[in-house]
């Protein structure tokens, strides 16, 4: 693949490590080669780099495949998941999980990247469900005001829900903007 066919969310082999394009940004001065500005992920260890290419390098297009697994338990900084189909155990550790990890709970169903047969990133579901441990306690005409307070729920997360909610109830928050959506129990 040329550098011109590279768009956001391709993901490249480069030096045989795969990368998630972030962004690219193109420049054509007045003389020479067009210039390829890219923000790639390193989809192993995280880690953003911005490299320069000019028209005409080429790449590889990395092999990446997506899975369902359902997250079973986190032990010492390990992320253990089990395929859906062959039930097979796979484990990821916190860096490639990252803040994602506010969002699991025992047999949330996800989808994994996998990159010769090494799990490399979570898709995780646009909502999903997590119980409120600790928050303040209702305040005084919530129902007619938009005020909100801090909230923590089950995972650690925190996040802003309206006044009127209370410890023990269950809401859906958006894995996509981490706000809430509704409560749900």
């Amino acid at each position: 693949m040329e550098v011109s066919e590279v768009s956001k969310n391709k993901k490249l082999l480069i030096d045989g490590v795969p990368f998630n394009v972030e962004s690219v940004d193109f420049v054509k001065p007045g003389k020479g080669r067009a210039i390829y500005h890219l923000k790639l992920r390193n989809l192993l260890n995280g880690i953003l780099s911005e490299p320069t290419y000019h028209s005409g390098d080429k790449f590889d297009e990395a092999t990446i495949t997506v899975r369902d697994m359902q997250y079973l338990y986190e032990e010492h900084g390990h992320y253990h998941f089990m395929d859906t189909e062959s039930f097979e155990q796979h484990i990821m550790n916190e860096e490639n999980v990252g803040d994602k990890k506010l969002y699991l709970k025992d047999s949330l169903g996800v989808q994994v990247m996998m990159w010769e047969d090494r799990p490399i990133d979570l898709i995780l579901p646009k909502a999903v469900e997590l119980k409120i441990i600790e928050t303040e306690s209702a305040m005084k005409g919530a129902t007619v005001t938009a005020q909100q307070k801090l909230a923590r729920l089950e995972t650690g997360l925190e996040i802003g829900v309206p006044a009127f909610i209370k410890e023990g109830d269950t809401v859906r928050i958006s894995t996509i903007t981490g706000a809430y959506v509704e409560r749900v129990g």
